[in-house]
């Protein structure tokens, strides 16, 4: 029986076929990988597939980035041209959820990075990801905010804009139809 974090085998197939195609067409960002040795790697880690489904699903075009020389993971990150649209909309983490009186987004970056089995770009993977690249122009993405910033009630989001990368500051709390969030996720 099938449970909510494994692929039937036609999904796998669909996504193994869409991976290998966005990595054949864009090897400048992972030079030096081998489309083989990633597919071996995922279809030894069927979790991380579900993972990867629901990043494709949501919008998020994932890719190959680089592979982590001391554990032997491949690293994954969104690479979208603009923020998933599958996960804007949505306030920094579940706090900042809760504490909203009216007018609640659907839910919270962080809860749904969570729930797929991803992690939030820092502000230095999102200024890594934009070497390959020109991202979120018309768009934004929450990044992974320092804890003394959150304390505050704070939390950071970045886009490119006028060529160059910026990072902002805003509550927790706020939400944009314009702002999602781009994962990553180690296989």
């Amino acid at each position: 029986m099938k449970t909510k974090t494994e692929l039937s085998s036609k999904q796998r197939e669909e996504l193994l076929g869409t991976l290998k195609a966005r990595f054949e067409k864009n090897m400048n960002r992972h030079k030096g990988l081998s489309w083989a040795d990633v597919q071996a790697r995922l279809e030894a880690k069927p979790a991380m597939l579900w993972s990867l489904n629901e990043m494709e699903r949501s919008g998020g075009e994932p890719d190959v980035v680089g592979r982590d020389n001391k554990t032997s993971e491949y690293i994954f990150y969104d690479c979208s041209a603009e923020s998933p649209k599958g996960r804007r909309s949505l306030c920094y983490d579940g706090e900042a959820l809760q504490s909203r009186k009216e007018n609640k987004p659907a839910g919270s970056a962080t809860d749904m990075a969570a729930a797929i089995g991803i992690q939030l770009l820092t502000e230095e993977q999102y200024r890594e990801l934009q070497r390959f690249g020109q991202f979120d122009t018309k768009t934004s993405s929450w990044v992974k905010t320092p804890s003394r910033i959150r304390e505050l009630g704070g939390a950071l989001f970045c886009d490119r804009r006028f060529d160059t990368v910026f990072t902002y500051h805003n509550g927790a709390e706020s939400y944009y139809a314009a702002r999602g969030f781009r994962g990553a996720l180690r296989v």
